[in-house]
């Protein structure tokens, strides 16, 4: 059996938040994924108030924002397990609280009662005022402070050795809402591995954690499908697209609302 085939969705997220600032929010993140499965890039959806891409396997997203200033991501939590089929979509979660009225808190509050409806997953959400996380093997829902975070496929902040460069790169940046965002999309372009030493332990293969460690991942059939860039201001939205295939660069999106 190819070794890859057990493999979920990947992703890679990192933020700046800080609430007071002229521009609260700046996101950097990668979707990685078998270069076979069905996807349209970022867009608006049809009949919805929703910019984000789709997963035209499930239907869902893994990033999304709204025009009143919603924004969400969701992760996986790596397993050696493979996913159990029956249960729904973590995509969905993005779509459903992008469409939701309620405050953060209040979702993930009424979230956290039926999160074994889903495989394990991280969800990081935002209204504009709150940043928030949930870890659903914990059940755990908490505030983000301000500065700069990042998860991954574990828990947030876990000091996966991708993690560290992409908050230390974002961190170090002066000031990430008004750089270019090509200078973010380097950050997340990263192809070093890290050494043996300093791998997870996750219960994959050796070879799939090598190649894993990698922000930018690359391999024949798998690895990072979407970069996308996100500075939320007071007063709207900045957001970029740098799409990947198994050949390489297949397109960029800008959106500005």
């Amino acid at each position: 059996m190819n070794a890859w085939l057990r493999l979920e969705p990947m992703c890679l997220i990192a933020w700046r938040w800080q609430p007071d600032a002229d521009v609260p929010l700046v996101v950097v993140a990668n979707r990685d994924e078998f270069y076979a499965r069905p996807t349209l890039a970022m867009h608006w959806w049809a009949g919805a108030d929703i910019l984000a891409g789709r997963d035209l396997h499930a239907g869902g997203s893994w990033l999304g924002l709204g025009r009143s200033g919603r924004f969400a991501a969701i992760t996986n939590f790596r397993t050696p397990e493979s996913p159990r089929n029956e249960l729904r979509s973590r995509g969905e979660l993005v779509t459903e609280f992008l469409q939701a009225q309620c405050t953060p808190s209040q979702y993930l509050s009424a979230l956290t009662s039926r999160s074994e409806d889903y495989n394990p997953f991280n969800l990081l959400v935002s209204d504009g005022h709150q940043l928030m996380g949930l870890e659903s093997r914990s059940k755990r829902g908490f505030l983000i402070e301000p500065g700069v975070g990042a998860v991954s496929n574990a828990d947030f902040n876990t000091p996966w050795p991708k993690l560290h460069r992409l908050t230390q790169d974002l961190a170090q940046t002066s000031d990430p809402g008004a750089v270019d965002p090509s200078v973010l999309f380097e950050m997340l372009q990263r192809r070093e591995v890290a050494k043996d030493e300093q791998l997870p332990h996750t219960g994959i293969a050796l070879e799939r954690e090598r190649a894993l460690s990698a922000a930018f991942i690359q391999t024949p059939e798998y690895g990072t499908r979407a970069s996308t860039v996100v500075r939320q201001t007071r007063t709207g939205c900045e957001v970029w697209e740098r799409r990947f295939d198994a050949n390489g660069p297949a397109g960029e999106l800008r959106f500005s609302y």
